[in-house]
């Protein structure tokens, strides 16, 4: 229906690197979970029926952005349990929450790696009493992944490189004790597929993945599907992860559509699914659902709720004004617009995207308006800048001839 805007080059870049990275992290920085071997199959379980439930509503609520309610639900779980790494792994999680709503904020970086490093040294002693300790191997990989994720989104590779070496080899281990298992096949998933997607995508990153397994994209999505139904512990993830790989990477909204729906309905205050399908609404319609759901995030954002920050509302914004111009209110359009200006330049160094395509839509609307001099006065800005999915072209386009429907 209407067209997304691609992000910036930059933010492109840091997704590559990142996700660059989770291949090598062996996917654990996407992990929410724990295991204890069963005797009965080769499924995973946490421990004892009580601390499993509490964790369970802890994640729920980590997901939900109640981040003080989780914090009271794992210290119960460290109380019932302080040999235990779940507890203190999945308290760390909060904050990780923290750091990835709110990236550009440093508050609780400190505190993020010392919960992670509490994690792996509580593992290491466990594995100094029985190097086969399942558990205490699980939990040390997924806190060596967070901490590699960590790094890896403040661009400190070299240290996201090593954390993820160690994780790799981890997952190796515990793929071949458990190769059915749901919650692990998420991470096979997530390796399978971005291990074939991203070279595709990014040919740079050819040379990188001779030196890791061949991935496969059908496969990785099959088991992240896989993972998404019957998990125990990796479903959210699971279908977090497939609304990011139909939507950004395969291009198929229609696909996301339905994850995206199902996460922003049981997690209705997390400011990613919220958006998430909102995007998905600006592909596939309807015009007024797609507008409503932006308006939600706008108010999110005016309500000071967590996590709707400036970078949300500047893109409900952005999606409010193209409604408002689909529908011929081009009065309103501009309002909007006008107001995205103003937070792509208090938010940016530089012209973003957002900042771009918006411009060019305002020029657009002098021309529908008949304001040719200030139409042309908004082509001429977005040909010095820089080109986003081929504004360029357009805005050369409509110096020479004016826009019309």
């Amino acid at each position: 229906m209407v067209q997304y805007v691609q992000q910036d080059s930059a933010e492109i870049i840091n997704i590559t690197m990142r996700n660059t990275f989770i291949l090598r992290l062996a996917v654990w920085t996407l992990l929410c979970l724990g295991l204890s071997p069963s005797n009965a199959s080769a499924e995973w379980m946490f421990m004892k029926s009580d601390g499993d439930t509490l964790l369970r509503q802890g994640i729920d609520k980590i997901y939900n952005v109640e981040f003080t309610e989780a914090e009271q639900l794992f210290a119960k779980v460290i109380q019932l349990y302080p040999d235990h790494p779940a507890g203190y792994f999945m308290d760390a999680m909060i904050d990780w929450w923290k750091v990835n709503l709110f990236q550009r904020r440093h508050d609780v970086d400190e505190r993020l790696r010392s919960k992670l490093s509490k994690v792996q040294q509580l593992c290491e002693d466990l594995l100094a009493k029985d190097e086969h300790n399942l558990t205490a191997l699980f939990f040390k990989g997924a806190a060596l992944g967070f901490e590699g994720r960590y790094y890896a989104l403040r661009g400190d590779y070299i240290n996201a490189a090593n954390a993820g070496k160690s994780g790799m080899d981890i997952l190796v281990a515990l793929q071949k004790l458990a190769p059915t298992n749901r919650d692990i096949m998420f991470g096979t998933g997530v390796y399978n597929y971005y291990a074939a997607a991203l070279p595709e995508r990014y040919p740079l990153l050819k040379p990188v993945m001779l030196f890791l397994p061949r991935g496969d994209k059908e496969l990785g999505i099959l088991q992240l599907r896989a993972a998404a139904d019957r998990a125990r512990y990796a479903s959210v993830e699971s279908m977090v992860q497939l609304v990011s790989v139909y939507y950004t990477y395969e291009k198929n909204a229609s696909a996301a559509m339905p994850y995206a729906k199902q996460l922003h309905e049981r997690y209705p205050n997390n400011p990613l699914f919220a958006r998430y399908l909102g995007r998905c609404y600006v592909s596939l319609g309807p015009l007024d659902t797609m507008e409503q759901t932006w308006r939600k995030v706008l108010l999110g954002y005016m309500d000071k709720r967590a996590g709707f920050d400036e970078f949300a509302a500047r893109e409900a914004l952005y999606y409010i004004g193209t409604a408002a111009m689909i529908r011929g209110d081009l009065e309103l359009a501009l309002k909007y617009y006008y107001k995205c200006d103003e937070a792509c330049r208090a938010l940016d160094d530089g012209p973003s995207g957002f900042m771009v395509k918006l411009n060019l839509k305002i020029g657009q609307i002098y021309d529908l308006q008949g304001k040719r001099k200030l139409a042309l006065s908004q082509y001429q800005k977005v040909l010095g800048w820089k080109d986003y999915d081929g504004t360029q072209q357009q805005a050369e386009l409509y110096t020479q001839q004016p826009y019309s429907r």
